[in-house]
Protein backbone atom coordinates (compact mmCIF):
# COMPACT_ATOMS: atom_id res chain seq x y z
CA UNK A 1 0.00 0.00 0.00
CA UNK A 2 1.39 2.91 -0.81
CA UNK A 3 1.20 6.07 1.09
CA UNK A 4 1.84 9.90 0.09
CA UNK A 5 2.25 12.16 2.90
CA UNK A 6 2.30 16.01 1.69
CA UNK A 7 3.69 19.16 4.13
CA UNK A 8 4.37 22.62 3.78
CA UNK A 9 1.36 24.14 2.61
CA UNK A 10 0.30 27.52 4.27
CA UNK A 11 -1.30 30.99 4.13
CA UNK A 12 1.83 33.92 2.17
CA UNK A 13 1.85 37.03 0.77
CA UNK A 14 1.57 37.48 -3.30
CA UNK A 15 5.37 37.34 -3.99
CA UNK A 16 5.97 34.94 -1.47
CA UNK A 17 7.68 31.70 -1.33
CA UNK A 18 6.80 28.30 0.22
CA UNK A 19 7.74 24.41 -0.17
CA UNK A 20 5.51 21.98 -0.28
CA UNK A 21 6.82 17.91 0.85
CA UNK A 22 5.42 14.61 -0.49
CA UNK A 23 6.86 11.91 1.47
CA UNK A 24 6.62 8.48 0.16
CA UNK A 25 6.00 5.22 1.58
CA UNK A 26 9.09 2.89 0.56
CA UNK A 27 9.98 4.55 -2.69
CA UNK A 28 9.59 6.65 -4.97
CA UNK A 29 7.37 5.90 -8.04
CA UNK A 30 8.66 6.55 -11.46
CA UNK A 31 6.02 9.31 -12.35
CA UNK A 32 5.31 11.83 -9.41
CA UNK A 33 2.85 14.76 -10.14
CA UNK A 34 2.15 17.71 -8.37
CA UNK A 35 -1.26 18.83 -9.02
CA UNK A 36 -4.06 21.68 -7.68
CA UNK A 37 -7.58 22.34 -7.29
CA UNK A 38 -8.58 25.99 -6.80
CA UNK A 39 -11.68 26.99 -5.35
CA UNK A 40 -14.46 25.93 -7.30
CA UNK A 41 -12.46 24.46 -10.08
CA UNK A 42 -11.18 20.95 -11.12
CA UNK A 43 -8.16 19.51 -9.93
CA UNK A 44 -5.41 20.68 -12.53
CA UNK A 45 -2.23 19.15 -12.96
CA UNK A 46 0.98 21.88 -11.85
CA UNK A 47 4.52 19.98 -12.32
CA UNK A 48 5.81 16.33 -12.95
CA UNK A 49 8.79 14.40 -12.61
CA UNK A 50 10.19 11.24 -13.74
CA UNK A 51 12.18 9.97 -10.88
CA UNK A 52 14.34 8.24 -13.45
CA UNK A 53 15.97 10.65 -15.38
CA UNK A 54 15.27 13.57 -13.49
CA UNK A 55 13.17 14.83 -16.64
CA UNK A 56 10.50 17.71 -15.70
CA UNK A 57 7.21 19.30 -17.30
CA UNK A 58 5.51 22.12 -15.79
CA UNK A 59 2.26 23.53 -16.93
CA UNK A 60 2.28 26.83 -18.49
CA UNK A 61 0.66 28.52 -15.48
CA UNK A 62 3.60 28.16 -13.31
CA UNK A 63 6.81 27.78 -15.61
CA UNK A 64 9.58 29.91 -14.42
CA UNK A 65 7.84 30.17 -10.66
CA UNK A 66 7.35 26.66 -9.84
CA UNK A 67 10.52 24.19 -9.61
CA UNK A 68 9.86 20.34 -8.84
CA UNK A 69 12.70 18.40 -7.92
CA UNK A 70 13.73 14.77 -5.68
CA UNK A 71 15.46 13.66 -3.02
CA UNK A 72 16.26 9.83 -3.42
CA UNK A 73 17.45 9.36 0.14
CA UNK A 74 14.22 11.25 1.80
CA UNK A 75 11.72 9.52 -0.40
CA UNK A 76 10.21 13.09 -0.81
CA UNK A 77 9.73 14.53 -3.83
CA UNK A 78 9.67 18.64 -3.31
CA UNK A 79 7.88 21.69 -4.98
CA UNK A 80 9.65 25.16 -4.83
CA UNK A 81 6.85 27.55 -5.24
CA UNK A 82 8.33 31.30 -5.89
CA UNK A 83 6.81 34.32 -6.90
CA UNK A 84 3.33 33.26 -5.51
CA UNK A 85 -0.14 34.82 -7.12
CA UNK A 86 -3.94 34.61 -6.05
CA UNK A 87 -4.31 32.83 -8.40
CA UNK A 88 -2.25 30.28 -6.86
CA UNK A 89 -4.24 29.15 -4.08
CA UNK A 90 -6.10 25.83 -4.38
CA UNK A 91 -5.25 22.32 -2.13
CA UNK A 92 -2.02 20.75 -3.62
CA UNK A 93 -2.47 17.26 -4.12
CA UNK A 94 0.93 14.63 -4.86
CA UNK A 95 0.13 12.17 -7.11
CA UNK A 96 2.45 9.10 -7.86
CA UNK A 97 2.52 5.68 -10.54
CA UNK A 98 5.05 3.70 -11.47
CA UNK A 99 6.63 3.42 -15.24
CA UNK A 100 8.63 5.89 -17.22
CA UNK A 101 5.39 7.48 -19.03
CA UNK A 102 5.76 11.02 -17.19
CA UNK A 103 5.46 13.76 -19.66
CA UNK A 104 3.19 16.28 -20.60
CA UNK A 105 0.06 17.48 -19.46
CA UNK A 106 -0.95 15.33 -15.98
CA UNK A 107 -4.27 13.56 -16.05
CA UNK A 108 -5.67 12.85 -12.57
CA UNK A 109 -6.86 9.33 -14.35
CA UNK A 110 -3.63 8.58 -14.59
CA UNK A 111 -2.46 7.90 -11.23
CA UNK A 112 -4.01 5.42 -8.28
CA UNK A 113 -1.65 6.72 -5.40
CA UNK A 114 -2.88 10.07 -3.71
CA UNK A 115 -1.52 12.32 -0.72
CA UNK A 116 -4.20 14.31 1.60
CA UNK A 117 -3.81 17.59 0.13
CA UNK A 118 -1.80 20.61 1.77
CA UNK A 119 -3.73 24.02 1.57
CA UNK A 120 -1.60 27.01 -0.12
CA UNK A 121 -3.54 30.47 0.23
CA UNK A 122 -2.39 33.59 -1.10
CA UNK A 123 -3.09 37.08 -0.51
CA UNK A 124 -2.60 40.08 -2.18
Amino acid sequence: HVQLVESGGGSVQAGGSLRLACKVSGHLRGCMTWFRRPPGKEREGVARIATGSGNTYYADSVKGRFTISQDNAENTVYLLLHSLKPEDTAVYYCAAKSGTDCYGPASVSEFGYWGQGTQVTVSS
